[in-house]
């Protein structure tokens, strides 16, 4: 074992050593800034929906939690939460249970 350790220890110093220039190395850096300025102006016209988006309902949230939403994570997918969080879900089982109850809390409180 301690010639192991030796042997490790000898390996790393010689290589650290090695690992520089055994020569003078001349060393030069030369920066540039070139600065522009530019302005412009532009006009954004807002366009309004003439209706809404509907809102998700909050029971039906709560609904597919109850129901499919420990193993599908089907009120994330309800919400369009994204892709990569959903199959998170999935796979850990809802964070234990703790990242459910946490969404089921955030649902009945509209946060979600």
């Amino acid at each position: 074992m301690k010639i192991k350790l030796l042997l490790s220890f000898l390996m790393v110093v010689l290589m650290y050593s090695t690992s520089y220039a055994s020569f003078p190395v001349k060393r030069s850096h030369t920066t540039t800034n070139n600065t522009e300025v530019t302005t412009t102006s532009s006009t954004v016209d807002v366009l309004t929906p003439i209706a809404t988006v509907a809102a998700k309902d909050k029971w039906v949230g709560v609904a597919l939690w109850f129901f499919l939403g420990w193993p599908f994570a089907a009120h994330r997918w309800y919400y369009k939460k994204p892709v990569l969080y959903n199959i998170l879900f999935i796979v850990t089982l809802g964070g234990l249970g703790i990242w459910a109850i946490i969404d089921l809390i955030n649902i009945l409180t509209d946060n979600f």
